[in-house]
Parts: structure tokens; sequence; C-alpha cells
């Protein structure tokens, strides 16, 4: 396989973590942020340490344009790509009744959209490499379609993502592009850790490296039959 890829909002948390354990794979890696620099550059050299690639690039995502643009120095500078993960994605805690147009276009746009418009602007390059990934990024039990009683935005995001990537799976598949997605209940690095403990079964949220195991899990070449799946990396909540 081609070791090139693109992780979006790869400055920080979960992108950083999952960018970073591919560069120790080999990859040579595209560090996506949007108002980051920093923290995008320092991860970017870290990952250089193992003698890879490493770059750091800004856009807002949410605009077609910037995306695109993004995937094209991406492949540019790295001399392809194989591997899109679409991390980036807004999260908002707040009643639909009380949510406001731009929260709502916000939500949408940073986690539906962006991962159209990066994945729409990959395909040319992916489709060269001859053997290709795509891992997006929804959450645990955003496939049921029930009430949600403070994040429904973020959860219509979701369950999109999931539709759009069965759909884009069983087109692609012969393409020898696999797409999949990787779902996360509470995580080490969420905002409302100590309040969710409890309520989650194994009484601990995942770690990064538990959901980096998910992501490699569909990136390995030895999964290049495995395609338009969903991985829950939740503990058992919310089953």
């Amino acid at each position: 396989m081609l070791k090139k890829a693109l992780v979006t909002g790869s400055a920080v948390g979960i992108g950083r973590a999952i960018a970073l354990d591919l560069a120790s794979k080999g990859f040579d890696v595209a560090f996506h942020y949007n108002r980051s620099p920093d923290a995008a550059n320092q991860a970017s050299q870290e990952a250089a340490n193992y003698g890879v690639k490493s770059i750091a690039l800004q856009a807002d995502v949410t605009k077609p344009e910037q995306a695109k643009s993004l995937v094209d120095n991406s492949a540019k500078q790295l001399g392809g790509l194989s591997v899109v993960v679409n991390n980036v994605g807004n999260y908002l805690r707040k009643p639909i009744s009380k949510t406001s147009i731009k929260e709502w276009q916000e939500v949408i746009n940073s986690n539906l959209n962006a991962t159209f418009y990066i994945t729409q602007a990959a395909l040319p390059y992916l489709r060269a490499a001859n053997g290709a990934r795509i891992v997006n990024f929804a959450c645990a039990h955003a496939q049921n379609v029930v009430a949600r009683r403070t994040n429904t935005a973020y959860i219509i995001a979701k369950t999109g993502i999931i539709i759009y990537t069965k759909s884009l799976a069983q087109e692609l598949i012969q393409d020898k592009i696999t797409v999949n997605v990787v779902s996360p209940g509470i995580a080490e690095n969420s905002f409302d850790l100590e309040e969710m403990i409890p309520k989650l079964p194994a009484k601990r949220p995942a770690t990064l490296p538990e959901i980096n195991h998910a992501v490699w899990f569909f990136i390995n070449p030895n999964s290049d039959y495995i395609t338009g799946q969903v991985l829950e990396v939740s503990g058992g909540w919310n089953l």
C-alpha cells in the first residue's frame, strides 16, 4: 500500500493521535488544522521523528474550495494519497428547540458536509493509489434512529455520515477503495468525562490508543474486503 495519509482535525485530540499512530507505522502524514497552527506544527514535528514526511496545512473544511485545496496540497506535498481519515467535526449539546440556525449549520457543515467535501476532492488521488482507505467518524449509536434530548443536530450529521459511508463503500469497492466508520463513545479527552463515567458499563472512557486500534483495523492492508462497516469503540454504552 502507498503510505500517504491525510487526517482532518489532527492538531489535537483523537485526530492527532491517529496521525501520529500512522506516522509510527511508516505513513507520510498531512496534519490538518483550522485555528491551531502551533499544535499542528508541533504534532508534525513529532511525527517526523519516525523518519516519515509530515506537513501541517490550514483549511476551513466547511468551505468546499478550502477542502479541495487541502486535499490537493496534501497529495502534492506527500506524493499522493492512499488514506483519508475524516475526523473533524464540532459538537453541540443543546435542546433542538433552542438551537439557532447558525449553530445548526455549523454542526452539519463541520461534520457531514466537511466529510463530503474532503472525500469528493480526494477520490481521484485515492483511485490512483490502486488500493486506498477512507475512514469516517460518527459516534456511538448514531445508527439508532431515536429521539435525542440535547445533541440532535450532531447525531443527525453523524447518522448522515453512516449512510454516506455505506453508499460510497458499495460504489468504490470496484476501485479498490474501502470506506468505513469508527464510532467512539466517551473518550479520555471528552469534555463531559467526569459526568459520563458513572453511566458507562465499563466505568471508564475509551483511550486514544483504543480508538487508533479501530482506525488501523480498517486501514490495515489485510482489511481490503471489509467496507461499509461501523465499528463502535464505546465499551458497551447505549447498545
